[in-house]
């Protein structure tokens, strides 16, 4: 499928509302006051990041793949050179929506002559894309498709009722975006005496969007979990909840050998994580 420019660019060119707007449509083969036409093609299927939350850090860019299955008329011609096809994110309303974010060119394959299966990716960078804590929430999908049909983009003169564009909210399709977290774990004294009393220590962070570092995650609850050693099994001991900075601190007494860590369930912003355990020697 050869597709040389994104919706976003076209959508640029001509102004986004005279494709998308959800109140713009006209139906038919062919547009009427110079608006585009209604186009013959319906999204299904659409799953993002394999129906997997998003999680982005403070750095490394992060590829989120899309697939997808489109169904349209024969007339469509979802080859031709001046065809462009997305799949966009957006928080907020559909009507109003808050923020929107698309994924790049498709790789398309004809099942047959009305329908195909198609995957692209989402690319996010902390920094970029990524600015605000905000947008670690839940995106709701939309597809969109352009027939240029022959009409140059960059031009004002050319009619728009030649172009067809489909516009089509997709409810069923949702994704996280969650910040990255961090757990850490250290349990002291070691060696320690059996029946002394061990004070395990951490802290628990998450990703800041907006500055690119790691914050204290505060007024959390998170499990103190023991493992005997020899054992594949972690038990929990207690629920520490995290202070003003994030940091962990709770006692335990010293029984038998094993390995401490912390571990968070994780909220709807921030995936759930476990720190590695500590191992402590008890004499």
């Amino acid at each position: 499928m050869r597709i040389r420019a994104t919706v976003a660019a076209v959508c640029g060119a001509l102004a986004l509302s005279a494709f998308v707007a959800p109140g713009a449509h006209a139906t038919g083969s062919t547009g009427s006051d110079g608006e585009p036409y209604e186009l013959d093609l319906t999204f299904s299927s659409v799953k993002v990041n394999n129906g997997k939350p998003i999680v982005a850090g403070i750095s490394k860019k992060v590829v989120a793949p899309v697939t997808y299955s489109i169904r349209h008329a024969a007339s469509v011609d979802i080859n031709a050179d001046d065809f462009r096809m997305e799949i966009g994110l957006y928080r907020g309303s559909y009507d109003n929506k808050d923020d929107v974010m698309f994924d790049g060119e498709p790789t398309c394959t004809e099942t047959s002559s009305t329908t195909a299966t198609c995957k692209s990716a989402i690319d996010l960078t902390p920094g970029d894309s990524l600015r605000f804590n905000g947008n670690a929430t839940t995106w709701w999908a939309w597809g969109i498709a352009v027939a240029l049909n022959g009409v140059d983009s960059d031009s004002d003169g050319d009619d728009w009722s030649k172009v067809g564009r489909v516009y089509q909210d997709i409810p069923t399709t949702t994704v996280k975006l969650q910040r990255a977290s961090r757990l850490t774990v250290n349990a002291a004294p070691e060696p320690v005496k059996k029946g002394r009393t061990v004070t395990v220590t951490g802290k628990l962070s998450r990703a800041n969007w907006e500055d690119l570092q790691y914050h204290g995650y505060t007024g959390q609850s998170v499990q103190l979990q023991f493992r005997k050693k020899n054992s594949d099994t972690y038990t929990t001991v207690k629920t520490v909840t995290t202070d003003s900075v994030g940091n962990l601190k709770t006692t335990t007494t010293a029984t038998v050998d094993g390995y401490f860590r912390y571990s968070f369930a994780g909220t709807t912003t921030t995936p759930a994580v476990s720190a590695a355990g500590d191992y402590v020697d008890v004499q």
